[in-house]
């Protein structure tokens, strides 16, 4: 079982950030800060809603749910990405412009430097942390590429919104640096708008992969012909015909193999057949909790 001590780390380090933006956003008036604080607090609540999802998913199989609930974390990942773009994203967005309406400033920019240092360091802290454990996952390929094939999406959603975070700490500071050097707040509301852009473009790949997930993705190709040859390599099994399957958790997979037996086999034999592949296939291929092999004529 997959460690989840990111998230916690994460969760931390957003309550911590998400208080002191807000105090410094109180103190200076900066729209760019406040929305910085915004985002933290999302960013905390969807830890929680993660969290939540991790423990719901982990409940055993019953009457009601025979596959398990694997899927919750799905579910509430899906949840998480929606809320990132629908509050974190338009409520920056939001700030911005109002900031056009009502340009001031007010207190000095060092306690939101001395804020956005903080954040900087505790949110490098957690990034480390959610990168540790992507990396474990995605081995030696790309991290586009490792986001669009992991199927834990606690861990890249965690990873993503800390780079987020990173980013919009960094355009933040731009926002107010700039409005005190040239003695325009309106740089301050750019910086607003930009950070909901950038929570906007994360949260819609974060939708586009949480969908995908929920909707059932398969296993990559290269496990399946491993799994086929594993099957066909038994005497009992002349072709592997078709060949369905489904993620309904990060460490669980539903596979379902139709194959075409030897003529003349007893009931019993096709019985120890199954039974025997079975075991060699899981025993490869763990994830594989719930395996069927229907046997069908040629």
């Amino acid at each position: 079982m997959r460690s989840r001590l990111f998230i916690y780390v994460s969760l931390a380090a957003d309550i911590v950030i998400a208080i002191s933006k807000f105090i410094a956003a109180g103190i200076t008036g900066s729209s760019s800060m406040e929305s910085e604080g915004v985002h933290s607090v999302i960013d905390a609540a969807s830890q929680l809603m993660l969290i939540w999802g991790v423990k719901t998913s982990k409940k055993k199989a019953d009457d009601d749910r025979p596959f398990g609930y694997g899927r919750e974390l799905y579910f509430w990942s899906f949840m998480v990405s929606l809320v990132m773009f629908l509050l974190g994203g338009c409520i920056s967005f939001y700030e911005g412009i109002r900031r056009f309406s009502k340009p001031e400033f007010t207190g000095s920019p060092n306690l939101s430097y001395l804020t956005l240092a903080i954040a900087a360091i505790f949110t490098g802290i957690s990034i480390t942390t959610a990168f540790r454990a992507f990396n474990k996952q995605r081995g030696d390929i790309s991290l586009l590429r490792a986001v669009t094939q992991s199927k834990d999406p606690s861990t890249f959603i965690v990873l993503l919104g800390d780079v987020g975070d990173m980013l919009g700490l960094g355009v933040a500071f731009l926002g107010v640096y700039l409005g005190r050097l040239f003695h325009n707040p309106h740089y301050d509301g750019i910086a607003s708008m930009v950070i909901g852009l950038i929570l906007i473009v994360i949260s819609m790949l974060l939708v586009r992969e949480s969908k995908s997930l929920l909707m059932g993705e398969t296993v990559n190709k290269v496990a399946l012909r491993k799994i086929v040859a594993i099957a066909e390599a038994d005497a009992a099994i002349i072709k592997v015909k078709k060949h369905f399957s489904t993620y309904l958790a990060p460490e669980e997979v539903l596979l379902q193999l139709i194959a075409v037996f030897k003529t003349g086999m007893t009931t019993q034999e096709i019985t120890d057949a199954i039974e025997r592949i079975t075991k060699l296939i899981k025993t490869e291929f763990p994830r594989e909790k719930q395996l069927f092999i229907e046997p069908v004529a040629k």
